[in-house]
């Protein structure tokens, strides 16, 4: 419960009523005790209503300092001036008003904007200043004077321009980060769609052409190119909603695909004349892959598998994906005849090779010699129960 109530952030009410237990102890009582003093000079003590009612116009205004930082600071020192040039305050006493001076200007310094902080505060000081000189008689006395009435108000306006600065530049921080945070999720939701869309619509269009092309002469397999176009539509519509569902706080968590659903991509692939055979294997079981791991590695070899649609079918595709201790690799190598192309073309390399690098792995792609494509990943990964 102790260690609660020290670490739980104050709320105002809390800190208000610290500002008014500080008023009226280290404000009021302070001062008050001050204007008691007698003046070393032998000059007219004044009575003991007017030391009590000088502590309480000095100290008390601490208490709404939060509220009105600037009226403070103002009503303190003009307080503190009148009480120091009328000797209600002797010159020796003048520490007393120094902590309600240093509570003002500090929270004048972080509350308000440096132009005008600066220019209450000179002004402040300034009047202070002048009535510890007036009461002062030679020169010395005039520049301790000075020397002392800064010490009684700069290091409360320094401390305080220190925190609002420190506080500023957090903020900034604090709003770079938001920004890079929409940043990479506008990517990350710009590959889910672009992963999604290319693949299904290589599907779709590969049938519609064939479906076209049959129409006459066979009815039966241009109806089946429908029933395929169809149910590649419906999944990735399902896709879709699934990726851009995730915006919304109400929407149901729903478990992003992964290497479990592998061989459905294989199955879709083969509806392009794609004969894909999918193998998974390695010592490490699947359910010890992250999820952001398996949906990674779920892009990579749907994309491959939609290039392979698009530039080499009819072909022949093998996936391969091993499940070490802490890490995945994943060939997918094709047999097809496409036109050879540097490793990073085009947007779908370019997204395999970003999610890659988010999980600090390698990655390759690359024409083989005999023929076909062949790309390469591979992406560590914390076991369970493993720190990262």
């Amino acid at each position: 419960m102790s260690e609660l109530l020290l670490t739980r952030r104050l709320r105002p009410v809390d800190l208000y009523a610290i500002d008014v237990v500080l008023a009226v102890v280290a404000g009021a009582m302070l001062c008050a005790y001050a204007a008691l003093e007698s003046p070393l000079d032998g000059s007219v003590v004044e009575p003991v209503w007017v030391s009590v009612l000088t502590g309480a116009v000095i100290g008390l205004p601490v208490a709404v300092r939060r509220r009105f930082p600037a009226g403070v600071a103002i009503t303190v020192s003009l307080a503190t001036t009148v009480a120091l040039a009328t000797g209600v305050i002797p010159n020796y006493a003048a520490a007393g008003p120094s902590v309600s001076l240093a509570l003002a200007f500090y929270t004048l310094a972080v509350a308000t904007p440096l132009r005008w902080s600066l220019t209450v505060a000179a002004g402040c000081l300034a009047a202070v200043v002048a009535a510890l000189a007036v009461t002062g008689g030679d020169l010395w006395s005039t520049t301790g004077a000075v020397v002392y009435g800064m010490v009684m108000t700069a290091p409360g306006w320094l401390i305080g321009w220190t925190v609002r600065e420190r506080r500023a530049l957090a903020a900034r921080q604090s709003e770079q980060l938001t920004r890079q945070a929409v940043a990479e999720e506008r990517l990350r939701i710009a590959r889910e769609l672009h992963d999604i869309v290319a693949h299904t619509m290589s599907l779709i269009v590969v049938k519609a052409a064939v479906g076209n092309h049959v129409a006459e002469a066979s009815p039966q397999e241009a109806r089946d190119a429908l029933r395929v176009i169809e149910a590649t539509g419906r999944g990735a519509l399902m896709e879709m909603r699934r990726a851009l569902g995730m915006l919304r706080d109400e929407t149901p968590y729903s478990p992003a695909p992964g290497l479990a659903d592998l061989d459905t991509l294989a199955g879709q692939a083969s509806h392009g004349d794609v004969d894909v055979r999918v193998e998974v294997t390695g010592p490490a079981p699947r359910e010890g892959v992250p999820e952001s791991v398996g949906l990674a590695v779920y892009r990579i070899v749907q994309e491959s598998l939609t290039n392979v649609v698009k530039h080499a079918a009819p072909a022949t595709c093998r996936v391969a994906v091993t499940i070490g201790p802490a890490d995945v690799r994943v060939d997918v190598t094709d047999d097809g005849r496409r036109p050879a192309r540097m490793p990073g073309a085009g947007h779908g390399l370019i997204g395999m090779r970003e999610r890659v690098a988010a999980h600090g792995g390698e990655f390759s792609a690359a024409p083989r010699d005999a023929g076909g494509f062949t790309v390469s990943a591979r992406l560590p990964y914390a076991p369970a129960g493993v720190a990262a």
